[in-house]
């Protein structure tokens, strides 16, 4: 039997590596246990950045923050002034990608699935405007409020119901960019999506991508979110549980929601 893996922030305590030395802080794939031997095979990062939270590096420094870099920024090629959606976008990604795009000059929506994200999307972190997924009978009409004109771009964290309404909406060349399924993950049958006849008439663009396909672009991503960090032109919001017993239930809150921002477990030892 193996320990569960994800991406953790740890302290090196004996290394065979001669990129690594003893007390090094680094973040990777790491075990869920409290010491873990690390191979070749799971990539490691050097934290050279100290002066922040070592959260950050879990975040907006890390795969979440390089993720919504690369479905943005390289997915996207977006323009100033463009139409720009997001779904769960209250989540570890999506509130990085609504930030990139305001920064960009982009008109921005999200959507959530409490009326506390919707808030902190409109006062924390500078969305146009947001709604309640779960208070709305009609995604498309929702759309329709928010989108008089079409959207250009959406980042897609969810799928399902939301993604058909979105095709619809879409504008001309319009671009989506697949992050995420996360309505559909733990359905026995996936919902079917019955508006994919708008890729062709609407000549939209519709590419998934994996960000370890694009870990060479980490440095570039670093010294940009950086400079937005020190300027204080973006926000962060980290959810914490404490604890190594606590992973397990802050894991299955995931599917529900209830994290706001990125899930963290703090595992301490002496």
């Amino acid at each position: 039997m193996q320990p569960i893996v994800g991406r953790g922030v740890a302290e090196v305590l004996d290394y065979g590596d001669p990129n690594f030395k003893k007390g090094d802080l680094v973040w990777g794939m790491t075990g869920w246990e409290e010491y873990s031997l690390i191979t070749a095979t799971r990539p490691l990062f050097k934290i050279e950045h100290t002066d922040v939270p070592l959260s950050y590096n879990l975040g907006i420094l890390g795969t979440p923050g390089l993720t919504a870099y690369v479905g943005f920024y390289e997915i996207f090629s977006p323009k100033k002034g463009e139409y720009v959606f997001i779904s769960a976008a209250s989540g570890a990604v999506g509130q990085f990608v609504g930030q990139f795009a305001k920064l960009l000059g982009c008109y921005v929506v999200g959507s959530a699935g409490t009326k506390e994200k919707v808030d902190l999307l409109k006062n924390k972190f500078g969305f146009d405007e947001a709604f309640n997924y779960k208070e709305e009978k009609d995604l498309d009409a929702a759309l329709k409020r928010y989108f008089p004109n079409g959207i250009d771009i959406y980042f897609e964290n969810v799928g399902g119901e939301m993604l058909d309404a979105v095709l619809v909406n879409m504008r001309l060349r319009g671009r989506i960019s697949v992050c995420g399924l996360i309505s559909q993950y733990n359905l026995d049958k996936h919902e079917g999506v019955h508006n994919l006849s708008c890729l062709i008439t609407k000549r939209i663009r519709m590419e998934g991508f994996l960000v370890l396909d694009y870990y060479h672009l980490y440095p570039k991503f670093l010294d940009t979110v950086l400079s937005y960090l020190k300027e204080g032109k973006v926000s962060y919001v980290v959810d914490i549980a404490e604890g190594l017993e606590s992973a397990p239930a802050a894991l299955i809150g995931l599917f529900s929601g209830r994290n706001v921002g990125k899930q963290l477990v703090a595992v301490a030892h002496e």
